[in-house]
């Protein structure tokens, strides 16, 4: 599993396995329970709202075979949640790749990179709301948490927590130089959760193998 996309849910932890596409659920042990297909192309960032999956969809795919479902460019699915089945396609605000992912009181946080920036969307009509530019580079998963969300800044391996009115940083989490980039991120039983993706050789020099989901 290639994990790129986290999202906690009542009956466990979501994973978006950027290598199959597939969404997978498991247990508190981290053991699967279900896996859900899904039309997405190189998956990246995951959320749940309103019953539905929200899935980044980075195409075209470069970890599996081409399928006829692919679409060709970055687009936001909306997911049947039992199913998997595509509900409705968005294209991203920007027309860039999109990353990260959060539903926070029916309204969807995106990442997007022209600007460096969180946009607050209205899914009805699927209008953006707010954009807040961020200085930090390679945007990845949000997690929202009270007054502030985090964002994963995967080449820098931090994630940092910012106030969702201003923009401005409120904390800052590092990661030692020799652990996991953060990709996915999720706020999971009162604490966050990181996964990194490790692209095969020679993109990631450790191959799959080393991918990680953390706590």
């Amino acid at each position: 599993m290639m994990p790129n996309g986290l999202q906690a849910a009542c009956e466990g932890l979501w994973v978006a396995d950027q290598a199959t596409d597939n969404l997978y659920l498991l247990d508190d042990d981290l053991r699967p329970l279900r896996e859900v297909p899904t039309v997405a192309e190189n998956s990246s960032g995951l959320t749940i709202g309103a019953g539905f999956f929200w899935i980044g969809s980075n195409s075209p795919a470069q970890a599996r075979y081409s399928r006829p479902t692919d679409y060709g460019s970055p687009s936001i699915l909306k997911c049947d949640y039992e199913t998997g089945e595509l509900v409705e396609r968005y294209p991203t605000p920007d027309g860039g790749g999109i990353h990260g992912l959060e539903w926070v009181e029916g309204l969807l946080w995106i990442t997007s990179f022209r600007p460096k920036a969180l946009r607050l969307i209205d899914p009805d009509g699927f209008k953006v709301i707010r954009t807040i530019q961020v200085p930090h580079e390679r945007l990845h998963g949000l997690a929202m948490d009270s007054d502030g969300l985090w964002m994963a800044h995967t080449t820098d391996k931090i994630i940092v927590r910012y106030d969702t009115d201003t923009g401005e940083e409120l904390e800052r989490i590092e990661y030692p130089a020799d652990a996991p980039a953060p990709h996915g991120l999720t706020m999971w039983k009162g604490e966050l959760w990181s996964c990194d993706a490790n692209w095969p050789a020679p993109v990631h020099p450790d191959g799959p193998s080393y991918s990680r989901i953390v706590r």
